[in-house]
């Protein structure tokens, strides 16, 4: 009976934590736009470091780096977006987020903040373009008088990508 009162105990503490992490993104700048990763991807955020390039990758997956002994590879988002690249910096940042079990980072020009938005603060992405691109969009977030290009993860990172990248590790 004790056992089964630690279980419902700890799956009352995860669905806080889920309930805590709903609603928030991690936002951050490309190219003077405000974009948004839900908060449950995201592991840590580290700052720019050597990328080991790989012979044979898309032009956005930049290679691999060495973190704390795993190898993960990092996807450059601008480059993924088709957007004009530029010098990294000191603001330069690496999100590593999880993607169904499989670590990845994605470069961004600035790690901005942890914004809250509520689900009916977000629209279905535009209908306009009907390019690719939409397929990485999940919704727009209105947030105070500014709009947040909410991303869908999961869509960023094409599988056989992955796949390629984990055969060289």
């Amino acid at each position: 009976m004790a056992n089964q009162e630690q279980n419902v105990g700890h799956d009352r503490e995860n669905q806080e934590i889920n309930e805590d992490m709903a609603n928030k993104y991690l936002t951050f700048f490309l190219a003077n736009e405000v974009y948004g990763v839900e908060i449950a991807f995201v592991t840590e955020i580290i700052g720019i470091q050597k990328i080991t390039n790989i012979p044979e990758m898309p032009d956005y997956i930049r290679g691999v780096i060495n973190l704390r002994g795993k190898v993960i590879p990092v996807m450059d988002v601008r480059t993924r977006f088709r957007m004009d690249q530029r010098e990294y910096d000191e603001r330069t940042c690496i999100i590593v987020v999880d993607i169904t079990g499989t670590t990845v980072g994605l470069v961004v020009d600035e790690v901005s903040e942890v914004a809250d938005i509520p689900a009916d603060q977000v629209e279905p992405p535009p209908m306009g373009g009907q390019g690719k691109g939409n397929a990485f969009i999940k919704g727009m977030g209105k947030s105070g008088d500014s709009v947040k290009i909410l991303l869908n993860v999961e869509a960023l990172i094409k599988e056989e990508d992955l796949d390629a990248v984990m055969e060289v590790e």
